[in-house]
């Protein structure tokens, strides 16, 4: 809720969400908490995929250097290895993610606006940022660990 509150303004994981998700999503969760001297201090949220491990939320009531990364990354990674998961998706958004060994891949979203002009708007908008995007990946995943050959 810390998060939520100081990132978006609304914080929206609240009782009520976690209650649904253990009533219909218990199976499809991984929850990696933190405790020090006894108190949980953070905690980061995973959906487990057909193949894949969704990494979206991340809270801590404290400062800890390094935890985000800890949680978000290794703790997903090594579960994703443990139970034969083809990837970790560490959610959009970040170039610090190049350090922890994550390569930029383009994210989706549908949208339905029924008003004409503000849909049209909003079209002409994603467009260009869907070009921006493509050029900041491509050029992201040139700092990556694989190279491209000359075929590709």
């Amino acid at each position: 809720m810390d998060t939520g509150g100081r990132k978006w303004g609304t914080p929206y994981l609240t009782r009520e969400f976690f209650k649904i998700a253990h009533e219909t999503l218990r199976d499809d969760i991984v929850l990696f908490l933190c405790q020090r001297d006894g108190r949980w201090v953070a905690g980061a949220l995973n959906f487990i995929g057909r193949d894949t491990l969704y990494g979206r939320y991340w809270g801590c009531n404290e400062d800890h250097p390094c935890l985000h990364f800890e949680l978000c990354y290794y703790r997903a990674i090594d579960y994703a290895i443990a139970h034969n998961m083809n990837r970790v998706e560490a959610g959009a958004q970040g170039e610090h993610k190049l350090a922890r060994g994550y390569l930029p891949t383009p994210t989706y979203s549908l949208h339905w606006i029924p008003n004409a002009g503000f849909a049209e708007a909003v079209q002409t908008y994603l467009n260009a940022e869907r070009n921006a995007v493509g050029q900041d990946i491509e050029i992201l995943t040139s700092y990556g660990p694989f190279k491209k050959t000359k075929e590709e």
